[in-house]
């Protein structure tokens, strides 16, 4: 399979935890930045007319943001450009840009079919504190308004250890959220990135989390809510109804190759991983010039793809499988990794069948541990 990212880097607001690539949308060259992403779309399709593309997904940043009239833009040069098969399109959005149907029923008429909604906590105060713009009431709108318009596949995202977060409060929204009747569900702990509000005050002693102890609670807690409504695990922070697993998620955690289109996207095509520009102004120049607007290339030796294919694949519940590596990398993996398998699965952090390793549930919680591993020297 061959997934695409849409990067949409505009934001109304800032939230303090976040890092991925985006500005404020009031001044931006929306308009512009909507045309060259189209011309991306047609400069890097037009220079791999062999694939073609199962699964896309359109991010931020707040795709959201966008208006009626420009996101009827970029989805119809979208469905003019890209040789997509239709499988699975998702488009992220924040709820507070859902409280109508304009926007949604764009995204419909256009073949949107799966929505992630960035939810993060149903408690007002929190929500306040982490510097989301958008209160609870909201994604009770939200929703609705998307089911009237006829989306069913709909996700939302959950982050838990965040700052004044209670175990009573986090459960309290996992049952909110599992009381909507979603097909998907997303759970993050909070990670202190740099360059955020948050990185910032912790630097400066202000900012005060939940413990390491409570952090797994909440986890663990999560897990046994899901699988109990039905959504089991499939990956370490997604949960479904079988048959909603997010298609376009499991591209990148198979190692399968994915299309990067927009400011600081990246991307994966054959052994090659390319970053685009990140500034916005540095993305659009080449752009108008008829040039794609990539940063840097890296063609990976053969020993980090293989790393790269037991990182991600050990990712999901299957986890990783046997004959898949084999096929892919020419040996069986027990000929590289047997030892190290054997003594992970006696410390209690993996299993092991005759088709799959996977993470145990120890294992998920120590998964850093168990990645580095699998480290290989270069000459692998």
């Amino acid at each position: 399979m061959t997934g695409a990212y849409i990067h949409i880097p505009f934001c109304e607001h800032i939230c303090y935890y976040c890092d991925f690539n985006k500005v404020f949308l009031a001044g931006q060259p929306v308009d512009d930045y909507v045309d060259c992403l189209l011309q991306e779309m047609r400069l890097v399709t037009a220079a791999h007319p062999e694939k073609t593309i199962d699964t896309l997904y359109v991010g931020g940043g707040t795709p959201t943001t966008l208006t009626p009239t420009q996101l009827d833009r970029l989805l119809t040069g979208m469905q003019e450009i890209l040789p997509f098969t239709g499988q699975e399109f998702t488009f992220e959005a924040n709820p507070n840009d859902l409280l109508t149907t304009d926007k949604l029923a764009v995204l419909h008429t256009h073949g949107v079919n799966r929505l992630s909604i960035g939810v993060q906590s149903f408690n007002d105060d929190v929500l306040k504190k982490i510097g989301r713009i958008h209160r609870s009431a909201d994604v009770y709108t939200a929703i609705a308004n998307a089911r009237k318009v006829g989306f069913e596949n709909i996700s939302i995202d959950l982050i838990f250890r965040l700052p004044g977060q209670s175990m009573a409060d986090f459960t309290d929204s996992l049952d909110k959220a599992i009381a909507l009747d979603l097909p998907h569900y997303s759970t993050y702990s909070l990670i202190l990135e740099r360059k955020t509000v948050f990185y910032n005050l912790m630097r400066q002693g202000k900012l005060h989390l939940p413990s390491e102890d409570v952090e797994a609670d909440m986890y663990e807690l999560a897990l046994e809510k899901f699988a109990a409504a039905g959504r089991p695990q499939y990956e370490i922070s997604n949960f479904a109804r079988p048959g909603y697993e997010s298609q376009h998620n499991l591209t990148y955690w198979r190692n399968d190759n994915y299309f990067g289109f927009g400011a600081g996207a990246s991307g994966y095509l054959g052994k090659e991983r390319y970053q685009n520009f990140g500034p916005i102004q540095q993305y659009l120049t080449p752009l108008h010039e008829g040039h794609v607007p990539v940063l840097q290339r890296h063609v990976l030796p053969r020993s980090e793809q293989i790393e790269e294919e037991m990182f991600l694949g050990l990712r999901t519940v299957v986890g990783v499988d046997k004959a898949r590596f084999a096929a892919k990398f020419g040996l069986p993996m027990a000929e590289l990794y047997g030892t190290t398998i054997a003594e992970l699965v006696a410390r209690g952090l993996l299993a092991e069948d005759e088709q799959h390793i996977h993470l145990t549930r120890r294992g998920e919680f120590m998964g850093n541990e168990v990645f580095q591993a699998f480290l290989l020297d270069d000459e692998t």
